[in-house]
């Protein structure tokens, strides 16, 4: 049986729905005190009531907002004991056609995002004397690839080479830094992308369904309590077997 994290300080980043939602519900009935940020006001104010969350409306592109996530957790929470950098964003476009803008919106949350908020939690972290940095990364980029996503790939890439030289970095300070890879996971996202993608991920799957959120969020669990303190630099690949067929024909 793991050691309880009930009463730990924990901040998810996108927070607000799907796997973020997903992860902060996990910690919250786990006993532990939970700040969730995101960009959209209402729905935090609403996801937050619902989980039993403090909220801070958040873009996690700007370095000034992600300090005053540090703050606000300082404020609310006395301190961070682990942190989600789980906001992300997956608009689709083709290479041919994909514009600047579309290529620095993505990197700009899903990597520099990242970096930017493990960088203003730091210290708060250290003072924890058991921080915990747990990325939402994605089989899409690091494993796999899909057309559309190529500057979404990249990101979710470049989160794990983030990822272990921050590893080295901080654990000078017993800071562990993990990620976990969703693979397709049933959020209002992925059901936006219509029946026909979903039939398609589906069948693809040798599980046969979708993951929920909080199948992600438990993993991110794991990786928070006492028992993970000596694992730090992994990946953790939740998709119901998903990147394991060589072919079709291997989940026909």
């Amino acid at each position: 049986m793991f050691t309880s994290i009930e009463g730990r300080a924990v901040v998810v980043t996108g927070g607000t729905r799907g796997i973020g939602k997903g992860i902060a519900s996990v910690f919250a009935r786990s006993g532990a005190r939970v700040l969730i940020t995101g960009r959209d006001h209402g729905a935090g104010k609403a996801a937050a009531a619902e989980i039993g969350a403090a909220f801070v409306t958040a873009d996690v592109a700007s370095k000034a907002d992600c300090e005053r996530v540090a703050a606000a957790a300082h404020e609310a929470l006395g301190g961070i004991d682990v942190l989600c950098a789980n906001a992300g964003i997956f608009p689709s476009a083709r290479l041919a056609d994909m514009t600047e803008d579309d290529i620095d919106a993505v990197l700009g949350t899903n990597l520099k995002g990242t970096i930017l908020t493990v960088q203003a939690c730091l210290p708060l972290l250290k003072a924890s004397g058991r921080g915990r940095v747990i990325l939402t990364s994605s089989i899409t980029g690091p494993i796999t690839g899909f057309p559309g996503w190529t500057h979404y790939g990249a990101s979710k890439a470049g989160q794990l080479g983030f990822l272990r030289t921050a590893a080295i970095e901080l654990a000078r300070d017993d800071i562990t830094v993990n990620a976990v890879l969703p693979g397709n996971i049933m959020t209002e996202g992925l059901a936006g992308m219509g029946e026909d993608y979903v039939a398609g991920m589906t069948a693809a799957i040798p599980m046969r369904k979708l993951g929920s959120v909080a199948d992600i969020g438990y993993a991110a669990l794991f990786f928070a309590t006492d028992e993970a303190a000596y694992i730090t630099g992994q990946t953790i690949v939740v998709d119901g077997g998903q990147v394991l067929p060589e072919s079709p024909d291997a989940v026909s």
